[in-house]
Formats: C-alpha cells, sequence, structure tokens
C-alpha cells in the first residue's frame, strides 16, 4: 500500500480546502468592498443632497434679504418725497402718517413689480395726494436712473380730514395734516395699450 503525503495547511486543511477557502474569503472580500464603496457612494449622495438642500435654503434667505432691503430702501425714498412735499406741494407744518405706513406702500409697489422683466429697477413712481377728487401731485421717485423705465406707478393718498375743509387742510401753512391708512395704486405698463391696474389697500 503506498501512501501519498498530505499537504496541511493550518489546522489540518488540505491544499483543495485552502484554496476553496481562499476563493470564498476573495469572493466576501470582494462583496465587502462593493458594499461598503455602495455605502460610501450613498453618503456621498446623502452629502450632496444636504449640501444642494441647504444652498436652497441659503439662496430663499438670500432672496429673502433682498426683498426686505429692497423694502426698506423704497421706503426711505417714500419718506423722503412725502418731506420733501411736507413744505412744497402740501403747506403743512406737520405731516402725520400711520404705523409703517411707507413700509406698507413700498411693499405693495414692490409686488406690483414682479412680473416685470427689470423689477423695480424699471419703476417709475408718482406720489400724488386726493382731496375731493382732486389729485395733488407730490412728487416723483426713480429707483435706478440708470434705466429705461417700463412701468409706472402712481401712488395716490388721502388726507384724514377730521372736521377740517380739504383745501384748508392741504394749503393751510402751520397745519398738521394726518394721511389715512387706506391707499391706492394704479400700474400702468409703458409702451403698451394694455388697461392700467388699479389695487386698493385698506
Amino acid at each position: 500500500m503506498v501512501y501519498t503525503q498530505a499537504l496541511v495547511f493550518g489546522n489540518g486543511m488540505s491544499a483543495r480546502s485552502v484554496q476553496e477557502n481562499l476563493a470564498e474569503n476573495l469572493s466576501f472580500l470582494q462583496c465587502f468592498r462593493s458594499d461598503r464603496q455602495k455605502v460610501k457612494d450613498c453618503g456621498r449622495l446623502m452629502k450632496a443632497q444636504s449640501l444642494s438642500s441647504l444652498g436652497s435654503e441659503c439662496s430663499l434667505e438670500e432672496e429673502e434679504g433682498e426683498d426686505v432691503r429692497l423694502q426698506l430702501d423704497l421706503s426711505k425714498r417714500i419718506e423722503k418725497c412725502l418731506y420733501d412735499a411736507k413744505g412744497a406741494s402740501l403747506r403743512c407744518q406737520e405731516l402725520r402718517l400711520p404705523r409703517h405706513m411707507t413700509t406698507r406702500v413700498a411693499g405693495g409697489i414692490l409686488r406690483s413689480s414682479t412680473d416685470e422683466p427689470c423689477g423695480i429697477r424699471g419703476a417709475l413712481i408718482h406720489m400724488f395726494m386726493e382731496s375731493k377728487g382732486t389729485l395733488l401731485k407730490l412728487g416723483t421717485i426713480i429707483p435706478d436712473q440708470s434705466l429705461t423705465p417700463t412701468f409706472e406707478v402712481s401712488v395716490v393718498l388721502q388726507p384724514d380730514m377730521g372736521g377740517w375743509p380739504p383745501l384748508k387742510i392741504l394749503f393751510g401753512s402751520g397745519k398738521v395734516l394726518c394721511l389715512r391708512r387706506e391707499y391706492r395704486l394704479i400700474k400702468r405698463k409703458l409702451y403698451s395699450s394694455a388697461t392700467p391696474t388699479v389695487l386698493e389697500f385698506y
């Protein structure tokens, strides 16, 4: 009887068993690496989505911040226009406005400019005071002097009479003039035959 020596690797395994075991280990390692790669790819995707979401939130915050800045800037311009008109057109000693009046008017004008190609920069804003069907022009605001206006907005304010005759309030030197909370916006597209849009605010 002839015996052949068996090659032993480790704990009594033959060469064939070791080869099979190595093949299984390699297969497992490849699967493990593949799974790890999938986890990494998934992680990268989630991170990218998170960054994309964060970017969207940041851009939204930037847009909101820009809107607030534009509204404040326009509100200050309206205040200056009314201040100049106090002595020039209205000829009153004191002009009293309802709380946040100029901010509300600025917000209305900005909303009316959202569908315009240049936004508020393409606006021509006229300020008026209305009394008994008569319009008194207070001034004009041009947000961007470098652009040709594409639309105009007329802001029509109303005095709070308080029992005084309108002419005595509007043209009486040294008098106090109070404005009502209500106002009207009339938007008209320039270079267009479209009917003007009238918006009432209360």
